[in-house]
């Protein structure tokens, strides 16, 4: 049932968000005050972010939903997401053959929009489902430390986006060369 229920719940459609869980084992008489553990989750809701908690949980410690208790859930929220950045995401995936370790670079203006960059990506070059990617580590890397050529081009101070090929019909409301419907030139896009 657990595992079905992680198969409908972590889908990425739309952004990832990102969530602190905070849990712990239920408190008895032995221990009425057990150690607390805290996690930081990829998730697209809460549900889903407490459900792969106790994923990891059950992994890492003797410990389960059923023996345990969420102290609390809350969604972490960027302070700076005005300004582009460059990141590197440290990860592991499941695929058809084995296990694999990965290491990718994404430019956004928030974690979370590289996050479900990474989850998009993945499904597309790897065929990827969300259920089989962990995210080992995030950081926020310098443009002299990028890795990898596509997000380095854009990571110069003097980066341009020339659009040397345009037409009319860009305008709302215009037509597209002139004022008819039809014509019988070819339009002119190359404007120097």
């Amino acid at each position: 049932h657990f595992y079905q229920l992680i198969q409908l719940i972590m889908t990425a459609a739309g952004e990832m968000r990102q969530y602190q869980v905070v849990g712990r084992k239920a408190a008895t008489d032995e221990n009425p005050n057990p150690e607390a553990y805290r996690m930081v989750i990829f998730a697209p809701n809460p549900v889903a972010a407490k459900s792969k908690f106790w994923y990891f949980m059950r992994q890492f410690r003797k410990m389960k939903k059923t023996t345990g208790e969420i102290l609390d859930c809350v969604e972490l929220v960027e302070k700076n997401a005005r300004t582009v950045k460059n990141y590197g995401i440290w990860l592991r995936y499941d695929s058809r053959s084995g296990t694999h370790n990965m290491y990718r670079e994404y430019r956004d203006l928030k974690l979370t929009g590289a996050v479900s960059q990474l989850y998009n990506e993945m499904a597309g070059r790897h065929r990827c489902r969300p259920r089989s990617i962990q995210i080992i580590r995030t950081a926020t890397i310098g443009a002299g430390e990028l890795k990898r050529t596509n997000g380095a081009q854009f990571a110069q101070r003097n980066v341009r986006f020339p659009l040397p090929h345009r037409t009319d019909s860009a305008k709302r409301g215009a037509k597209a060369l002139s004022d008819r419907t039809f014509t019988t030139v070819r339009p002119t896009t190359y404007l120097g």
